[in-house]
């Protein structure tokens, strides 16, 4: 197959066979390996014109470079840290893995098995790090591809580990010791209003962890219990963590906001649970009863914007920092950024004339606070309720306010439905 790239975004023709199919799909993976090679090489060069840009304009030396990240972020629609983790494996494929970049080139090797292979060997010296780039990477004597190419991502990431450990063994070790202080939980939005609970610990203590939870669902079952292995682990690890094991009401708070409608009334507009998104009205006031509950009431403009907020907890809220981060629904308003808002900050900046009021303030994580902090960077406030950002390059970037409180649209009348799908049976027909 020898289409150029122009014909390959085209799409493969009509009536084209299995076998042309395939070869289309192998073409486009390899020019997006190729895409991320190029755009890891504009990386460097972007961050290196920053730096050159920043030092002759007498840039501190410790905020020379600041910002490259959260541009690469926006550009590539990531969040900010995905940003930086780009910038930073893109200066080690360069710098360091110049076989590995290669593959990407030929478009051989993808972004992920290139941090994979960075991953594994973070804790190397240069030229450790070279040994194994050439080791796995680098073409064979006739200039076929190495066998890294057919690898799977566990592969790959073994024979980077087995390599690494025989380099340098006592680097290894130092880093699993130090890796312990990274140790947390997360927690993540799943479908169905579920979520994905997750704990990052040492290997004793996570297989500690699922070790007893899987005795008390082999304990369990052995004694008759209808539940699925996986349902019994699930529901000892919320007992046991929670302290409904004992009978005890937890004395967790969740906080929910609901509109006064919702609250009262049997309406559509969703509730937001904190930490995890929207949830049906009905399922929040029907599901949370066993928790006790800071229910936020809320005010709205005709538009749907939240407008105010007033508390009904026995705790007063923090005030206005609190309510924009409600408004912002604990989102970083950034855009491709889900991080949660650290910071409560001034859209026009206060040194240079933005009040501190609801319609100049935005919630920010800190990695993005600290970037609009960079020189070069703007923001600007729209009466709608939009932010928009101004990068140092001149590129814009405009974040529309959140739409969780915007009312939906009526309802379609049955003339209409007919319409709609005549319009359909049509477009299909055609």
């Amino acid at each position: 197959m020898n289409e150029t790239p122009d014909q390959l975004l085209t799409g493969p023709p009509p009536g084209a066979s299995e076998a042309e199919l395939i070869d289309w799909i192998s073409g486009l993976e390899k020019l997006k390996c190729r895409a991320e090679a190029i755009q890891a090489e504009a990386a460097v060069r972007l961050q290196e014109a920053t730096r050159t840009r920043h030092l002759d304009a007498g840039v501190p030396a410790r905020k020379v470079g600041d910002g490259v990240a959260s541009q690469i972020a926006l550009a590539r629609r990531v969040s900010p840290a995905k940003g930086a983790k780009l910038l930073g494996l893109a200066k080690i494929l360069i710098g360091e893995m110049p076989h590995a970049f290669a593959l990407m080139k030929a478009g051989l090797f993808s972004q992920w098995q290139a941090t994979i292979l960075a991953r594994e060997t973070a804790c190397l010296s240069l030229q450790d790090r070279r040994i194994i780039d050439h080791e796995l990477c680098a073409r064979t004597p006739d200039g076929g591809a190495p066998r890294v190419v057919t690898m799977g991502l566990r592969q790959l990431e073994n024979a980077a580990k087995k390599l690494a450990i025989a380099l340098d063994q006592e680097s290894v070790v130092a880093r699993a010791a130090s890796a312990e202080k990274d140790r947390r939980v997360s927690l993540r939005p799943a479908s169905d209003t579920m979520t994905w609970l997750g704990a990052l610990l040492p290997v004793k203590d996570g297989v500690a962890v699922f070790a007893a939870l899987d005795q008390a669902a082999k304990a369990a079952q052995a004694a008759g219990d209808p539940r699925t292995r996986g349902q019994v682990m699930a529901d000892t690890l919320v007992n046991r963590v929670t302290g409904r094991e004992t009978g005890a009401k937890p004395k967790t708070e969740v906080k929910i906001v609901m509109t006064a409608n919702s609250l009262t009334n049997n309406a559509d507009q969703p509730a937001i649970v904190e930490g995890y998104g929207p949830v049906p009205e009905a399922w929040a006031r029907e599901n949370l009863t066993d928790v006790e509950i800071f229910v936020r009431r809320l005010l709205t403009d005709p538009a749907g914007r939240l407008i105010a907020m007033e508390s009904r907890s026995r705790k007063a809220p923090d005030g206005l920092a609190e309510f924009i981060a409600t408004r912002d629904e604990g989102i970083c308003r950034t855009n491709g950024c889900d991080a949660p808002i650290r910071n409560i900050d001034h859209i026009e900046r206060y040194a240079d004339g933005g009040n501190t009021a609801v319609d100049n303030l935005q919630g920010l994580c800190e990695r993005c606070n600290q970037a609009k902090d960079s020189r070069g960077w703007r923001s600007r406030p729209s009466p709608d309720g939009s932010i928009t950002t101004i990068t140092p390059t001149g590129h814009e970037y405009t974040s529309p306010p959140p739409d969780t409180w915007r009312p939906g649209p009526p309802p379609l009348s049955p003339a209409e439905i007919r319409l709609r799908d005549m319009l359909l049976d049509y477009s299909l027909a055609a």
